[in-house]
């Protein structure tokens, strides 16, 4: 395995209020999985990955939370961005939509009073952002620039939610790119760098089968065939959702070049017992964070190095 010269490590964090896949959490939006970054700050500290927390209306304006967020943003071991809910950000919406699904003029209105919010947190605006439910879309990139972001890392390969009225990114890449306003999945002229998040299938398929594979929309039954069959199926840098394994096999991957980059994501709530649908108990906390160090620690044995989403961008940049 030959380690490329600009492999990176990234860790994305959806910096959210408690369990937001129950319909009752996001009526009553509590945030108590915000008193466990700390936890996940020291062993992001142990290996040198600064994280990228990107964070809710609902985290910026608790009062508990905002204090939390800010005392680790003031020691620069991570990055504090921007995460958008349009069911809890002012002016609300009805329903738990993707952000596409609201008109421009709405999600310009959201994303403004979103973007103080989280300014507020240690006096510095956000530059990095992720849409709540990948409800990313090209019209949404000038309001973005607009605001001032330069990282989007909305765009998942092996993500389709078309069927629920959400977006596909099917034929998206893993290399970072700077985003097209007429489609996400392809390079423009915009200086909004896309960073994908890190998905894949779990062998190196040609890209159009791989593509094709992303693109079917009504793709449960067909997926659940490839799998149990064990022709193919999906793996995200993500605990809790892909086996050790398979997200060791992937940054493999990654490390040999097939992408600068391992952009790992979670949910802050998934650091929380009962806190989301993955961890229940105290034991499937640990369980996560023995899967997330075991992948750090294979990443940075092999010497890739630890960067925040803006701190990424400026050396894409600067290369």
């Amino acid at each position: 395995m030959s380690l490329q010269p600009r492999t990176r490590i990234l860790l994305g964090v959806d910096t959210e209020a408690d369990n937001q896949w129950d319909s009752a959490a996001r009526s009553s939006l509590p945030v108590k999985n915000v008193f466990e970054l700390p936890r996940l700050q020291r062993l992001c500290d142990r290996y040198g990955v600064p994280p990228t927390y990107l964070v809710t209306y609902e985290m910026a304006i608790d009062d508990e939370a905002r204090g939390v967020l800010r005392e680790l943003a003031q020691t620069q071991r991570c990055e504090i961005a921007t995460h958008h809910h349009p069911w809890s950000t002012p002016p609300l919406v009805d329903g738990h939509l993707y952000p596409l699904n609201l008109s421009p003029e709405r999600f310009r209105e959201q994303m403004k009073v979103l973007t103080e919010a989280v300014a507020a947190i240690h006096d510095h605006p956000p530059v990095s952002y992720r849409a709540g439910r990948n409800g990313f879309t090209g019209w949404q990139v000038g309001i973005l620039e607009e605001l001032g972001y330069l990282v989007d890392s909305s765009v998942d390969p092996f993500f389709n939610e078309k069927r629920k009225g959400g977006p596909s990114f099917a034929g998206a890449p893993l290399v970072p790119y700077f985003v097209s306003a007429e489609d996400p999945r392809r390079a423009g002229t915009s200086t909004l760098l896309e960073i994908p998040i890190t998905s894949a299938l779990d062998r190196k398929w040609p890209r159009f089968l791989q593509t094709a594979y992303a693109d079917v929309t009504r793709s449960y039954q067909f997926r659940r065939a490839l799998r149990l069959l064990k022709i193919t199926r999906p793996i995200w840098l993500r605990p809790s959702y892909s086996r050790p394994d398979d997200m060791q096999k992937l940054a493999a991957r990654i490390l040999d070049g097939e992408a600068p980059v391992a952009n790992i994501i979670f949910h802050s709530s998934e650091l929380l017992a009962g806190g989301s649908p993955y961890n229940q108990t105290a034991s499937d906390v640990d369980r996560f964070y023995d899967e997330l160090e075991g992948l750090l620690s294979f990443l940075t044995e092999k010497g890739a190095t630890g960067a925040t989403f803006h701190g990424f961008r400026m050396d894409w940049v600067a290369a």
